[in-house]
Protein backbone atom coordinates (compact mmCIF):
# COMPACT_ATOMS: atom_id res chain seq x y z
CA UNK A 1 0.00 0.00 0.00
CA UNK A 2 0.68 3.48 -1.06
CA UNK A 3 1.05 6.48 1.47
CA UNK A 4 1.05 10.48 0.78
CA UNK A 5 2.96 12.26 3.44
CA UNK A 6 -0.83 13.59 4.56
CA UNK A 7 -2.03 10.24 5.10
CA UNK A 8 1.68 8.47 6.25
CA UNK A 9 1.61 11.01 9.16
CA UNK A 10 -1.95 10.66 10.13
CA UNK A 11 -1.17 6.87 10.55
CA UNK A 12 1.96 7.21 12.38
CA UNK A 13 1.08 9.92 14.73
CA UNK A 14 3.46 12.18 13.19
CA UNK A 15 3.24 15.89 11.95
CA UNK A 16 3.69 16.13 7.67
CA UNK A 17 6.41 18.50 8.44
CA UNK A 18 8.75 16.06 10.61
CA UNK A 19 8.51 13.70 7.63
CA UNK A 20 9.25 16.41 4.57
CA UNK A 21 11.99 16.94 7.53
CA UNK A 22 13.09 13.52 7.38
CA UNK A 23 13.08 13.68 3.65
CA UNK A 24 15.29 17.09 4.01
CA UNK A 25 17.93 15.53 6.32
CA UNK A 26 18.01 12.27 3.72
CA UNK A 27 16.83 10.11 6.55
CA UNK A 28 13.47 9.11 5.34
CA UNK A 29 13.19 9.54 1.67
CA UNK A 30 10.03 8.48 -0.15
CA UNK A 31 9.78 5.60 -2.66
CA UNK A 32 9.10 8.32 -5.64
CA UNK A 33 7.02 11.68 -6.80
CA UNK A 34 3.82 11.15 -8.39
CA UNK A 35 3.32 13.63 -11.37
CA UNK A 36 1.41 16.14 -9.23
CA UNK A 37 4.55 16.51 -6.86
CA UNK A 38 3.44 14.71 -4.28
CA UNK A 39 5.60 12.55 -2.26
CA UNK A 40 4.83 8.59 -2.29
CA UNK A 41 5.52 6.61 0.48
CA UNK A 42 5.46 2.57 -0.06
CA UNK A 43 5.87 -0.67 2.65
CA UNK A 44 9.83 0.07 2.74
CA UNK A 45 9.87 3.44 3.89
CA UNK A 46 7.34 2.76 6.53
CA UNK A 47 8.77 0.06 7.98
CA UNK A 48 11.95 2.77 8.08
CA UNK A 49 9.73 5.05 9.87
CA UNK A 50 9.09 2.68 12.30
CA UNK A 51 12.26 2.19 13.33
CA UNK A 52 13.09 5.83 13.53
CA UNK A 53 10.26 6.47 15.88
CA UNK A 54 10.96 3.16 18.09
CA UNK A 55 14.78 4.85 18.50
CA UNK A 56 14.00 8.09 19.23
CA UNK A 57 10.91 6.14 22.26
CA UNK A 58 14.02 4.60 23.54
CA UNK A 59 15.61 8.38 23.94
CA UNK A 60 18.08 8.34 20.79
CA UNK A 61 19.35 11.13 19.18
CA UNK A 62 18.20 11.96 15.93
CA UNK A 63 21.42 12.42 14.16
CA UNK A 64 22.34 9.03 15.25
CA UNK A 65 19.05 7.39 14.25
CA UNK A 66 19.79 8.98 10.71
CA UNK A 67 23.62 7.05 10.93
CA UNK A 68 21.71 3.72 11.66
CA UNK A 69 19.22 3.45 9.57
CA UNK A 70 20.80 4.91 6.82
CA UNK A 71 24.09 2.42 7.44
CA UNK A 72 23.84 0.03 3.91
CA UNK A 73 24.66 -2.75 6.68
CA UNK A 74 21.43 -1.75 8.81
CA UNK A 75 19.90 -4.81 9.89
CA UNK A 76 15.86 -4.24 10.36
CA UNK A 77 15.15 -7.47 12.14
CA UNK A 78 18.34 -7.51 14.38
CA UNK A 79 17.02 -3.83 14.82
CA UNK A 80 14.33 -5.19 16.49
CA UNK A 81 14.95 -7.35 18.66
CA UNK A 82 17.19 -4.76 20.25
CA UNK A 83 14.40 -2.95 20.57
CA UNK A 84 12.23 -5.85 21.97
CA UNK A 85 15.24 -6.04 24.71
CA UNK A 86 15.01 -2.30 25.53
CA UNK A 87 11.73 -2.13 26.05
CA UNK A 88 11.53 -5.56 28.05
CA UNK A 89 14.71 -3.63 30.16
CA UNK A 90 12.33 -0.23 30.63
CA UNK A 91 9.01 -2.38 31.33
CA UNK A 92 11.24 -4.12 33.85
CA UNK A 93 12.90 -1.17 35.35
CA UNK A 94 9.30 0.60 35.32
CA UNK A 95 7.80 -2.69 37.06
CA UNK A 96 10.37 -2.19 40.21
CA UNK A 97 9.78 1.03 40.60
CA UNK A 98 6.25 0.31 41.20
CA UNK A 99 6.28 -2.33 43.26
CA UNK A 100 8.77 -0.02 45.50
CA UNK A 101 6.39 2.66 45.54
CA UNK A 102 3.09 -0.16 46.35
CA UNK A 103 5.76 -1.25 49.39
CA UNK A 104 6.88 2.14 50.63
CA UNK A 105 2.50 3.15 50.32
CA UNK A 106 2.05 -0.33 52.34
CA UNK A 107 4.81 0.64 55.12
CA UNK A 108 3.78 3.99 55.39
CA UNK A 109 -0.19 3.26 55.41
CA UNK A 110 -0.35 -0.46 57.18
CA UNK A 111 2.87 -0.63 59.22
CA UNK A 112 4.10 -3.47 56.99
CA UNK A 113 7.70 -3.00 57.09
CA UNK A 114 10.15 -2.42 54.38
CA UNK A 115 13.82 -3.33 54.32
CA UNK A 116 16.40 -0.57 53.87
CA UNK A 117 17.82 -2.64 50.86
CA UNK A 118 14.49 -2.88 49.33
CA UNK A 119 13.88 0.92 49.15
CA UNK A 120 17.16 1.08 46.64
CA UNK A 121 16.60 -1.91 44.39
CA UNK A 122 15.05 -0.07 41.57
CA UNK A 123 17.79 2.57 41.84
CA UNK A 124 20.08 0.45 41.28
CA UNK A 125 18.31 -1.41 38.39
CA UNK A 126 17.92 1.63 36.65
CA UNK A 127 21.60 2.38 37.24
CA UNK A 128 22.51 -0.97 35.88
CA UNK A 129 19.75 -0.41 32.99
CA UNK A 130 21.72 3.25 31.97
CA UNK A 131 25.37 2.14 32.12
CA UNK A 132 24.19 -1.26 29.99
CA UNK A 133 22.51 1.49 27.26
CA UNK A 134 25.01 3.83 27.03
CA UNK A 135 28.12 0.83 27.30
CA UNK A 136 26.60 -2.34 27.32
CA UNK A 137 28.11 -3.67 23.88
CA UNK A 138 31.29 -2.20 24.67
CA UNK A 139 32.18 -3.57 28.05
CA UNK A 140 30.62 -6.88 26.57
CA UNK A 141 32.81 -7.60 23.95
CA UNK A 142 35.63 -6.52 26.17
CA UNK A 143 35.02 -8.48 29.29
CA UNK A 144 32.54 -10.88 28.23
CA UNK A 145 28.75 -11.31 29.51
CA UNK A 146 28.98 -13.52 32.17
CA UNK A 147 31.86 -11.02 34.16
CA UNK A 148 29.78 -8.10 33.67
CA UNK A 149 26.39 -10.29 34.97
CA UNK A 150 28.59 -11.10 38.07
CA UNK A 151 29.70 -7.58 38.27
CA UNK A 152 25.51 -6.38 37.86
CA UNK A 153 24.49 -9.29 40.48
CA UNK A 154 27.61 -7.97 43.21
CA UNK A 155 26.22 -3.97 42.84
CA UNK A 156 22.79 -5.28 43.36
CA UNK A 157 23.20 -7.35 45.89
CA UNK A 158 25.11 -4.24 47.78
CA UNK A 159 23.96 -3.35 51.60
CA UNK A 160 22.61 0.43 52.27
CA UNK A 161 25.94 1.56 53.73
CA UNK A 162 28.17 -1.06 51.00
CA UNK A 163 26.27 1.17 48.28
CA UNK A 164 26.47 4.43 50.42
CA UNK A 165 30.37 3.55 50.33
CA UNK A 166 30.61 3.23 46.80
CA UNK A 167 28.67 6.42 45.64
CA UNK A 168 30.79 8.00 48.18
CA UNK A 169 34.08 6.46 46.82
CA UNK A 170 33.38 7.74 43.29
CA UNK A 171 32.62 10.94 44.22
CA UNK A 172 36.26 10.83 46.03
CA UNK A 173 37.61 9.65 42.73
CA UNK A 174 36.67 12.50 40.94
CA UNK A 175 37.77 14.69 43.32
CA UNK A 176 41.19 13.64 43.79
CA UNK A 177 41.77 13.48 40.21
CA UNK A 178 40.95 16.87 39.77
CA UNK A 179 43.51 18.09 42.40
CA UNK A 180 45.80 14.91 40.87
CA UNK A 181 45.41 16.70 37.52
CA UNK A 182 46.92 20.29 39.03
CA UNK A 183 50.33 18.89 39.71
CA UNK A 184 50.35 17.42 36.21
CA UNK A 185 52.67 14.11 37.28
CA UNK A 186 49.97 11.15 37.09
CA UNK A 187 52.91 9.22 39.02
CA UNK A 188 52.63 11.40 41.48
CA UNK A 189 51.07 11.22 45.26
CA UNK A 190 48.02 12.80 44.06
CA UNK A 191 48.41 10.54 40.80
CA UNK A 192 48.47 7.56 42.49
CA UNK A 193 46.16 7.69 45.59
CA UNK A 194 43.24 8.97 42.68
CA UNK A 195 44.41 5.16 40.88
CA UNK A 196 44.26 3.55 44.36
CA UNK A 197 41.23 5.16 44.79
CA UNK A 198 39.32 3.89 41.46
CA UNK A 199 40.89 0.32 42.44
CA UNK A 200 38.74 0.50 45.31
CA UNK A 201 35.79 1.40 43.59
CA UNK A 202 36.07 -1.25 40.80
CA UNK A 203 36.27 -4.08 43.64
CA UNK A 204 32.94 -2.36 44.71
CA UNK A 205 31.32 -4.54 41.25
CA UNK A 206 34.09 -6.53 40.24
CA UNK A 207 34.07 -10.14 41.42
CA UNK A 208 38.04 -10.09 41.17
CA UNK A 209 40.85 -7.49 40.50
CA UNK A 210 43.54 -7.48 38.02
CA UNK A 211 45.89 -5.18 36.89
CA UNK A 212 45.68 -6.13 33.46
CA UNK A 213 41.99 -5.55 33.85
CA UNK A 214 41.92 -1.99 35.17
CA UNK A 215 44.49 -1.48 32.73
CA UNK A 216 42.33 -2.46 30.10
CA UNK A 217 39.20 -0.13 31.68
CA UNK A 218 41.19 3.07 31.82
CA UNK A 219 42.43 2.78 28.33
CA UNK A 220 38.56 2.59 27.21
CA UNK A 221 38.18 5.81 29.29
CA UNK A 222 40.59 7.16 26.05
CA UNK A 223 39.70 5.40 23.79
CA UNK A 224 35.81 5.88 23.89
CA UNK A 225 34.28 8.86 24.03
CA UNK A 226 31.41 8.67 26.06
CA UNK A 227 33.83 7.52 28.89
CA UNK A 228 36.62 10.36 27.88
CA UNK A 229 33.15 12.75 28.45
CA UNK A 230 32.58 11.10 32.12
CA UNK A 231 35.84 12.36 33.39
CA UNK A 232 36.50 15.23 31.50
CA UNK A 233 33.44 16.79 32.23
CA UNK A 234 35.22 16.86 35.48
CA UNK A 235 38.40 17.84 34.84
CA UNK A 236 39.31 18.47 30.99
CA UNK A 237 42.32 16.02 29.87
CA UNK A 238 41.25 13.52 33.00
CA UNK A 239 40.46 10.57 31.48
CA UNK A 240 43.98 10.16 29.88
CA UNK A 241 45.41 11.34 33.41
CA UNK A 242 43.70 8.80 34.86
CA UNK A 243 44.82 6.17 31.94
CA UNK A 244 48.64 7.49 33.08
CA UNK A 245 47.78 7.08 36.68
CA UNK A 246 46.44 3.65 35.98
CA UNK A 247 49.94 2.45 34.08
CA UNK A 248 51.98 4.05 36.90
CA UNK A 249 49.82 2.48 39.57
CA UNK A 250 49.98 -1.04 37.84
CA UNK A 251 53.77 -0.89 36.25
CA UNK A 252 52.32 -1.21 33.18
CA UNK A 253 54.20 0.39 29.89
CA UNK A 254 52.26 2.23 27.89
CA UNK A 255 51.34 1.06 24.51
Amino acid sequence: MEYTVKKLAQMAGVSARTLRYYDEIGMLKPARINSSGYRIYGAEEVDRLQQILFYKELGVELEQIKSIVTDPTFNGLAALKEHQRNLLQKRALLDALLGNVKKTIEQTERGIPMRDQEKFEAFKQKAIQENEAKYGEEIREKYGGDRIDASNKKFMNMTVEEYEAFKALEQEVLDTLIEAYKTGDPAGPLGQKTADLHKQWLTYTWSSYSPEAHVGLAQMYVDDERFTKYYDDHQPGGAEFLRDAVLAYTGKPKS
